[in-house]
């Protein structure tokens, strides 16, 4: 009775298995529902940019790594920005809005740039700490790649070719 038993039993469990692994592939996590609202007082919603590849990326004005991958950031922003890519900058709320202001503007970045002032932000991206930090989401608004430290603009610019052909 109990060989029986596991004998029916078997298949039952490897098709429970296959079954959750097949909706774990499928089920990528997806981006909080948050609104960004900007260093110049726009509000951007992440619902809004479905459609788009997005790339928030959370930074500080006293993170060399940060600071050392800014002008990549920007000439990516630039050379697919027309094609889907939206970049949101988040400003860490340890760093002094006077700071990220003055970054910003003397940097010119392109990009919608905020001040995570109470770290609402980066607390619905899963308490993010460390910077930089980079979450990448597909046009459904799903995660394509989390980073943390410095991109590789390389893999990238990659991501972004294979994510935006029409």
């Amino acid at each position: 009775m109990n060989h029986l038993l596991k004998k029916s039993l078997l298949p039952i469990i490897v098709v429970a298995l296959l079954g959750l692994l097949a909706w774990q592939l499928s089920h990528k996590p997806v981006a909080p529902d948050v609104t960004f609202t900007t260093i110049d007082g726009k509000q951007i919603s992440m619902s809004a940019l479905k459609g788009k590849v997005v790339l928030v990326n959370f930074w500080a004005t006293d993170c060399p790594g940060c600071i050392k991958e800014m002008p990549e950031l920007i000439k990516t922003y630039k050379q697919y920005h027309t094609k889907g890519l939206e970049v949101i900058a988040v400003a860490m709320h340890y760093d002094q809005i006077t700071q990220v202001l003055n970054y910003s503007k003397s940097q010119s970045l392109p990009f919608p740039v905020m001040h995570d002032s109470s770290a609402e932000v980066s607390n619905k991206f899963g308490q993010v700490n460390l910077t930089p930090t980079a979450f990448i989401y597909n046009k459904q608004g799903h995660l394509l790649q989390r980073t943390i430290g410095e991109l590789d603009f390389n893999a990238l610019h990659q991501l972004l070719n294979k994510e935006l052909t029409p």
